[in-house]
């Protein structure tokens, strides 16, 4: 043989050598069937399978209000956003997890805002109530913080993370309903007597492609986002008791580039108004979380007769 058919033969050789001796080098992907691989896959969902490594989701739809025997209008546009991050956890009964710390804003636009143009000019500050006729100020959502907990082995120590998604082919996606009610925090001692209950649903809807999720190599997932939500009328609406409901539909996605790759208007009302927002909690936050609700009660004193003022 030629020493150049000898090369030649070498490098054939090595085309087929190398490419398995790859696949033995590459880390096996997250195995979705066992509590392990879940809680790495929903780490990466919800933030980083790093520690006090921040992410970001953005989200915009619209707010309508359902009043009987009238049609439904829209009332505003909505931006909304969520700076993140996890940090490990392990307990002596429930095994490892992860806490999640975030703050959230979400702003009242005007309805006519194309989000491809929009401006803090967009953001409404006064409304005028089209039922009531009474000029408010808008309290835009400015919870801080919204934090959870995750248990490889559930709250009781016995119950282990199962995935509850669908897989087809490269494509997941999973639902996430909450169904709110409980005792108002702007209602007073007698609510169960009297009715006066917070109810409210969030649905949420969490897309994405398999082989990113999988990818050990990866530690956070590219997802995009749907969130719902039903609810009476506001507290800063000042509708008392009449009749109505609220429903918001939004769409979104994690930011790649994080909280930098937020909409420049967003960004400069952030720093004007909410700056603390421009990074989330520690990862020892141990605070209560916040609500609309919780945030109103907060920011606005009722009156002398029970009427809401500043």
């Amino acid at each position: 043989m030629s020493k150049q058919r000898a090369s030649l033969a070498a490098l054939a050789a090595a085309c087929v050598v190398l490419p398995f001796a790859a696949d033995a080098a590459r880390p096996k992907p997250l195995d979705l069937a066992t509590p392990e691989g879940v809680m790495a896959a929903n780490r990466k969902i919800q933030c980083s399978t790093k520690d006090n490594q921040p992410a970001t989701y953005y989200w915009h739809g619209d707010m309508y209000s359902r009043v009987p025997g009238e049609r439904d209008r829209l009332l505003f546009k909505v931006h909304g956003m969520n700076i993140r991050q996890c940090v490990a956890l392990n307990d002596p009964a429930r095994g490892p997890g992860f806490k999640l710390v975030s703050r959230e804003l979400l702003f009242y636009m005007d309805p006519k805002t194309d989000p491809r143009t929009a401006t803090t000019a967009n953001v409404v500050r006064k409304w005028k109530n089209p039922w009531t006729g009474e000029e408010l100020d808008v309290l835009h959502v400015a919870n801080d913080p919204v934090n959870s907990t995750w248990w490889m082995n559930g709250r009781d120590g016995r119950t282990p993370m199962t995935w509850n998604g669908t897989i087809q082919g490269n494509h997941w996606w999973s639902t996430f309903t909450v169904p709110l009610f409980y005792r108002d925090p702007l209602g007073g001692d007698y609510q169960e007597y009297v009715g006066g209950m917070y109810h409210a649903t969030e649905m949420f809807n969490f897309l994405g492609d398999v082989d990113d999720l999988v990818d050990p190599r990866r530690h956070s997932a590219d997802v995009r986002i749907g969130w719902v939500r039903i609810s009476g009328f506001l507290p800063w609406m000042k509708m008392g008791d009449r009749a109505g409901s609220l429903y918001f539909h939004t769409a979104g996605r994690k930011l790649a580039g994080g909280y930098d790759e937020l909409p420049e208007w967003m960004r400069q009302e952030i720093a004007t108004n909410y700056p603390i927002y421009r990074e989330p909690p520690p990862g020892t936050d141990e605070r209560p979380n916040e609500t609309s609700w919780t945030y109103f009660k907060k920011m606005v004193k009722p009156a002398q007769g029970g009427k809401g003022g500043h």
